[in-house]
């Protein structure tokens, strides 16, 4: 056996060095001494054409089955040839196109209207239901708001701001916007008032699969609560979007805040993605509105809804975009 290691290391070493035409004299020993000292079989170098029981995908190749939608089975595919997974990915690319094309007609002629739409209004007629009022405010935020959420430039989350001038701003979240028509609502109406607001929000993220630079949010308030009913409140309320948004396995984390200190986070139970994330008042940060009563607030991201129930890993194709229509890709 000593014997057998001292040629299966010169091998080893050896044969990215030779000649594509000399593989072919070298890989059927090579694969058996393999075999032999290592116990499994040999993945020789990509493009070489040797046989091998782990050829995956090429990057190329499954970076366009994950556009076209493939399930997680495929994409995990094993083939013993570089020749066998190139004319499987032939086969597979093509059914997937012809799906793809199939639920793009499917669309045209009967949803005609994309699911992140149809979530946004089966939130808002919920919400209304139970009593809560729609606001819609500025997508320009100023600085001087953001400033008062604490939000300056030494905060975390100033890097990650569009600014549009010294004092402007594509708004990064809604609550600003809502800190300034509560302050105002809670002298008009009677209590507890409930606004919410849906509209998109920026932010330089970093293009993973759970991040855009746009997103859209959902954010609900109740102000003027009873403070011992708070805790029992913002779960009840928790309960409802997301029961309303079709998802039924969750849980509730508290979490560290880079704004609030502590929040309340709606965590998917199967993928773990965050689908909101709530807090409650009186907060420090209410000082600066000059607001005083018991709250309770949820932020969630509809995109992020959606991934979690049609149990999708990229939130890119579940909001506004040029290259996807309601999930589907158009490069086709």
């Amino acid at each position: 056996m000593n014997s057998l290691k001292k040629v299966w290391a010169s091998w080893r070493k050896d044969w990215p060095l030779l000649p594509n035409n000399q593989y072919d004299g070298i890989k059927i020993k090579a694969w058996v001494y393999s075999v032999l000292v290592t116990g499994r079989p040999i993945a020789f170098p990509m493009g070489t054409g040797v046989m091998t029981s782990d050829v995956t995908w090429t990057k190329a190749q499954y970076h366009r089955l994950v556009d076209l939608n493939a399930e997680k089975g495929d994409l995990a595919r094993r083939y013993e040839s570089t020749h066998a997974r190139d004319k499987g990915y032939q086969v597979l690319e093509k059914s997937l196109v012809r799906r793809e094309r199939e639920r793009l007609k499917e669309f045209e002629k009967h949803r005609l209207r994309p699911r992140l739409i149809s979530l946004e209004r089966r939130l808002c007629d919920v919400l209304k239901g139970a009593g809560f009022s729609q606001v819609t405010t500025p997508i320009i935020m100023s600085k001087g708001l953001l400033s008062k959420m604490g939000i300056d430039g030494s905060h975390a989350l100033s890097s990650q701001i569009y600014w549009l001038d010294r004092n402007k701003c594509l708004r990064p979240m809604l609550a600003p916007h809502l800190y300034f028509v509560l302050k105002d609502l809670l002298r008009l109406w009677e209590k507890p008032v409930r606004i919410f607001e849906v509209g998109p929000c920026f932010r330089k993220e970093s293009q993973g699969a759970h991040h855009s630079n746009e997103f859209t949010m959902l954010n609900l308030v109740e102000m003027g609560l009873p403070e011992s009913s708070r805790g029992g409140r913002i779960r009840e309320l928790a309960d409802m979007v997301v029961t309303a948004a079709g998802i039924d396995n969750y849980i509730l984390e508290r979490e560290k805040s880079e704004v609030y200190g502590e929040t309340l986070d709606v965590i998917s139970g199967e993928t773990r993605i965050e689908l909101g994330s709530g807090a409650m008042g009186p907060h420090p940060l209410d000082r600066a509105w000059r607001i005083t009563d018991t709250w309770i607030g949820i932020g969630f991201g509809l995109e992020r809804l959606l991934m979690a129930l049609e149990g999708k890993s990229n939130l890119g194709r579940m909001g506004r975009s040029l290259t996807y229509l309601d999930g589907i890709r158009l490069n086709l």
